[in-house]
C-alpha cells in the first residue's frame, strides 16, 4: 500500500488534464470580443465578412489536422507526450498571434494554435477515460467541456478590460496571455502518470498493473477490482490487435464502423447545432440586436459566465442521467431558443449597416422588448448543450456565417434549429446508451440486438462475467 498523492488521484488527473480544453476555450473567445473594436477594424484594415470567417475558420483548420494527428501521436509516443506536445505548439501559436502585424501572420499563428488545441481536443478526453474508472467516467471526461467554457469566459474578461486601452495592445495582449495556460499544462503534464491502457499495449504490463493499482486501490495491485479491469485491458488489448484498423479506410470496413460514423456524426452535430458560431460571433449578434460598444460587450459577457454555471449539472448528474438524455433534451431546447431568436430577428428586424462593419446586416432598431427577448433566447441556447468539436464542420461554419448573416440574415437562426431537430431524431433512434459501461464493454453494447431507442432495454445488457465475479467475490469478502 502506497501513500496518498495527488498524483493518484483521478479528479486531480482528470481536471488539471483539462487545461487542454482551456486552451480550445481561450482561442474560441480570442476573436469575439476583439472583432467589433475599432483596434481590430483599423489595424486589419476593416476585413469583409468572408476574410473575418477566413481569419475565424483557420484555427479549426488547424484543429482538423491536429486531431487526425493526434490518434497516431497518441499510439506512438503517448497520451501524455502528446498532451504536451499540443501545450508547447499552443505556446508558439500564441505568440506569433500575439506578434502579427497583417491578417496572413494572424492566420498563420490561429492555425498553428489550431494544431494544438485539435491534438488536445481528442488526446485529454482519451487520457481521462483511461484513467477513471466507469462509474465517474462521463463526470471526468465532461470536466473537459467545464474548462472549455472557463477558458472562454476567462479569455472573453480579459478581452473587456482590454478594450478600454486606446492602443493595438487591446487586441495583443489577450493574445499574448494566452500562453499562460499553455505553460501551466506543459509543466504539470509532464510529471503524471501514463495511461495504464497504452502501458500495457506497449508490452509494459507491470508499470501498466502498478499505475492501475495506484489510480484505483491506493498501490494494492491484488485488489480484486483493480485484477479484473487490468484483466479486461489486456483482453482488450488483444481483441483490438485482431481487428485493428491500420488506415482510415479500413475504419469503415471494419466491425467498428458504425461507432466510427456515430462517433463522427456526434461531433459533426456539435457543430450544426451553431453553438460555437454563436461563441465566435457572440458581439455581432448582439449588435443585431441593438446593442453596441461596451453594453454590447456586457451583454455578451453573460452569456459565457451562464454557460460556465450550467455546464456544473451535467457534470455532476451525467453518470446518473445518461448520455442519451442530456443530448435529447438539450438539442431541443437549442432548436426552440434558435427558432425564437430568429422569429424575433424577422419580425421585429430591417436592414442595417452596423458600427465598426462596413457590411450591411440585420439589426432590431427602436424596439427594446423584441431586443431583450433576442439576448434571452441566446443565453438560454447557450446553456442548452456544449459538445465537443467536429473540425471540419467547426471551419466550414466559421467560414461561412459571416457571409450567411450578410445575405440572408435572419433565417440562419432557422437553419441551425432546423439541425437541432434532425440531430433529435437521429440521437434518439442510433445512440446507444453507454452508462455506467467499461470502455472494455462497449463491444456488448454495439454487438446486441437492442434498439437505441429502447435505452431502458439496453441497461440490461450483461457486463462481462470476469467483472461480475471478481467484484461479487469482493463484496462477500466484505
Amino acid at each position: 500500500m502506497g501513500k496518498y498523492s495527488l498524483l493518484n488521484n483521478v479528479y486531480f488527473l482528470g481536471g488539471f488534464a483539462t487545461m487542454g480544453g482551456m486552451l480550445f476555450g481561450f482561442d474560441i473567445s480570442s476573436m469575439s470580443g476583439v472583432v467589433g473594436t475599432d483596434r481590430y477594424q483599423d489595424y486589419f484594415n476593416h476585413p469583409s465578412s468572408s476574410l473575418q470567417g477566413g481569419i475565424v475558420a483557420s484555427m479549426a483548420a488547424g484543429s482538423f489536422c491536429g486531431a487526425l494527428l493526434a490518434g497516431p501521436l497518441g499510439d506512438k509516443i503517448s497520451r501524455k507526450r502528446t498532451i504536451m506536445l499540443a501545450a508547447t505548439i499552443w505556446i508558439i501559436g500564441s505568440i506569433i498571434q500575439c506578434a502579427a502585424v497583417n491578417v496572413a501572420m494572424l492566420v498563420v499563428g490561429r492555425i498553428i494554435n489550431g494544431v494544438a488545441v485539435g491534438l488536445a481536443s481528442m488526446i485529454v478526453p482519451v487520457y481521462q477515460s483511461e484513467i477513471a474508472p466507469k462509474n465517474i467516467r462521463g463526470r471526468i471526461v465532461s470536466l473537459q467541456q467545464w474548462a472549455i467554457t472557463w477558458g472562454i469566459l476567462i479569455q472573453y474578461f480579459i478581452q473587456y478590460g482590454c478594450s478600454f486601452i486606446k492602443s493595438n495592445a487591446a487586441f495583443r495582449i489577450p493574445w499574448g496571455i494566452q500562453i499562460v495556460p499553455g505553460a501551466i499544462l506543459l509543466a504539470g503534464i509532464s510529471i503524471f502518470p501514463f495511461s495504464p491502457r497504452w502501458l500495457a499495449d506497449q508490452g509494459r504490463a507491470e508499470e501498466a498493473l502498478e499505475v492501475l493499482a495506484n489510480l484505483r486501490a491506493n498501490g494494492d495491485k491484488n485488489d480484486p477490482e483493480v485484477q479484473a479491469e487490468f484483466k479486461e485491458i489486456q483482453d482488450a488489448i488483444t481483441f483490438d490487435r485482431t481487428l485493428a484498423a491500420r488506415s482510415y479506410a479500413e475504419l469503415f470496413r471494419t466491425p467498428n464502423s458504425r461507432r466510427v460514423f456515430l462517433g463522427m456524426t456526434l461531433q459533426s452535430w456539435s457543430q450544426l447545432t451553431g453553438m460555437n458560431v454563436a461563441m465566435y460571433y457572440i458581439v455581432f449578434i448582439f449588435q443585431g440586436a441593438g446593442y453596441t460598444g461596451n453594453a454590447n460587450l456586457q451583454a455578451s459577457s453573460i452569456q459565457y459566465v451562464l454557460n460556465v454555471v450550467m455546464t456544473i449539472p451535467a457534470i455532476l448528474f451525467i453518470d446518473r442521467w445518461g448520455r442519451r438524455p442530456v443530448l435529447l433534451i438539450g438539442s431541443l431546447f437549442m432548436a426552440l431558443w434558435l427558432f425564437l431568436i430568429g422569429g424575433l430577428m424577422g419580425k421585429f428586424g430591417a436592414p442595417a449597416v452596423l458600427e465598426g462593419n462596413s457590411t450591411t446586416t440585420w439589426a432590431i432598431r427602436d424596439n427594446d422588448s423584441a431586443s431583450r427577448a433576442v439576448i434571452a433566447c441566446s443565453y438560454l441556447f447557450a446553456v442548452s448543450l456544449s459538445t465537443a468539436s467536429n473540425w471540419a464542420f467547426n471551419f466550414a461554419l466559421a467560414y461561412a456565417v459571416p457571409p450567411l448573416l450578410e445575405s440572408i440574415q435572419y433565417r440562419t437562426y432557422f437553419i441551425f434549429a432546423g439541425f437541432c431537430i434532425a440531430m433529435t431524431i437521429h440521437v434518439f433512434f442510433m445512440f446507444p446508451e453507454t452508462k455506467g459501461r467499461t470502455l472494455e464493454e462497449m463491444d456488448q453494447i454495439f454487438n446486441s440486438d437492442v434498439p437505441a431507442f429502447k435505452a431502458w432495454e439496453a441497461s440490461k445488457i450483461p457486463t462481462t462475467k470476469p467483472i461480475q465475479y471478481d467484484i461479487e467475490q469482493k463484496a462477500e469478502v466484505y
